[in-house]
């Protein structure tokens, strides 16, 4: 009977275990990924021609055209949402967008569509400060991408951020798309100067450029899965400089006096919960939002 029982609560762990991963997978989007699957590499080679990052190429390519499905994209071949403006010559197609019946660029390929999307970044004044900016920060290619009028939807930015997140799609702006699995031992003057701060009752420390959770991990003494626990991220997540990184679990709400937060530019649920030291499903909780939610610029959110 005892020997019955255990097999019984063995099974219905792995039935439960089964049941939360198919879950988790059911979160993604299908088209998306094959969409990854299928554009990628020429995302990763316009990052290398051109130097917009291919995390940014992918998400606009996702946003712009529904993952292919688009009307837009299925009849013009057009993923980026570009428009005719004066200086097109090419063939033309009419959609209702802000407006009924503007007129919209139309491919031949969708090769083509990627080509024009680089062209147009590159070939216009008010998108140059963008190529100022490290390729692998996306976060400021998407926040000037906004701010430069590449779209009218106040939440562009962050809709850009969480689909590289959520997607990890940042892996695609570091080495083509493939793991690094070079490391670097760092200097004894290197982790003399990590310093640890407190701040919300919580121990943690700020990234340095080039920083990776490897780095830290090693200077301080912890596993990397551990501080990518503690800071809700996945495996291969990129730092940047001045990135806050916890060594201990976040708090389920926010200090006082921090009842609420205003959403800017560029800001994700993730770069919310950590500005406060909250962990990220309390934070949804507590706004009642679902996973699919994006803060769009203007928002107030409740931190406790």
């Amino acid at each position: 009977m005892k020997l019955m029982l255990q097999s019984y609560k063995l099974l219905l762990f792995v039935f439960c275990l089964f049941g939360v991963t198919q879950m988790q997978a059911q979160r993604k989007n299908t088209s998306y990924i094959n969409y990854i699957d299928k554009y990628n590499s020429i995302a990763v080679k316009h990052q290398a021609k051109y130097g917009i990052p291919a995390s940014i190429t992918l998400a606009q390519g996702i946003l712009e055209s529904g993952a292919g499905q688009s009307q837009l994209a299925r009849k013009s071949n057009n993923h980026f949402g570009i428009k005719c403006h004066n200086d097109w010559t090419g063939a033309r197609a009419y959609h209702d967008d802000d407006f009924r019946g503007e007129c919209f660029r139309k491919y031949r390929k969708v090769e083509d569509s990627y080509d024009d999307h680089a062209l147009f970044l590159t070939g216009r004044p008010r998108y140059a400060n963008l190529f100022k900016l490290n390729v692998k920060d996306y976060k400021g290619w998407a926040r000037g991408l906004q701010k430069s009028g590449y779209a009218t939807d106040k939440a562009y930015a962050n809709k850009l951020i969480k689909m590289i997140e959520d997607y990890e799609l940042y892996k695609f702006d570091s080495n083509k798309g493939r793991k690094n699995t070079s490391v670097s031992v760092p200097s004894s003057k290197a982790i003399s100067k990590r310093a640890v701060y407190k701040t919300h009752g919580l121990i943690y420390v700020y990234a340095n450029a080039n920083d990776s959770f490897e780095d830290v991990a090693r200077d301080l003494g912890f596993k990397p899965k551990d501080l990518q626990k503690y800071n809700e991220v996945p495996v291969d997540f990129p730092l940047q400089k001045g990135d806050v990184i916890y060594l201990q679990k976040k708090k389920k709400k926010a200090d006082k006096p921090y009842y609420d937060h205003v959403v800017q530019i560029g800001e994700s649920m993730h770069s919310i919960a950590q500005k406060y030291g909250i962990r990220i499903k309390n934070l949804y909780k507590m706004n009642k939002k679902n996973d699919d939610y994006v803060p769009e610029e203007g928002d107030v959110l409740k931190l406790r």
